[in-house]
């Protein structure tokens, strides 16, 4: 069974993702600039089940209203969110993954935010968040690029 392991900065949060993610993507909106201090975030959703926590225990961090953030208490490293309204999944950051090379970005959401110059790669490109029905759509196109 395919699996990726990753963790916080100072290495107190270890968790394990086991199967294949769904998507990976950049998020280019200003929360997740803020969040990250960075241009964009860049994750990788899987099915909620999927994410084992190792060792550590992460808080809430950031907002905490229905989509719930978790951050290592001790270095505050952003690790995943569950994202309101899909309880059935975990977007995990793709910069705390031990190859995080592995979870490029395949689509980019909220490019009508995006900071001049903040390029990413990514095959798909959305102005602010996908629609819901192209969804199923773009999981397909994934599942076919990583291959």
């Amino acid at each position: 069974m395919e699996s990726s392991e990753g963790g916080c900065r100072c290495g107190k949060v270890r968790f394990r993702l086991d199967g294949p993610p769904l998507v990976t993507f950049a998020c280019h909106c200003t929360g997740c600039q803020r969040m990250t201090g960075g241009a964009y975030s860049l994750s990788t959703l899987y099915p909620s089940g999927a994410l084992s926590v190792l060792t550590g225990e992460p808080v809430l961090g950031g907002l905490r209203g229905a989509t719930r953030h978790y951050f290592c208490p001790d270095c505050m490293s952003w690790l995943f969110t569950r994202p309101e309204g899909l309880d059935d999944y975990v977007n995990v950051r793709s910069t705390m993954f031990d190859d995080a090379v592995a979870h490029r970005p395949f689509a980019e959401a909220w490019t009508r935010e995006a900071l001049p110059g903040a390029a990413t790669g990514a095959v798909h490109s959305f102005p602010t968040e996908p629609a819901e029905e192209s969804i199923p759509g773009l999981l397909a196109a994934f599942a076919d690029w990583r291959r």
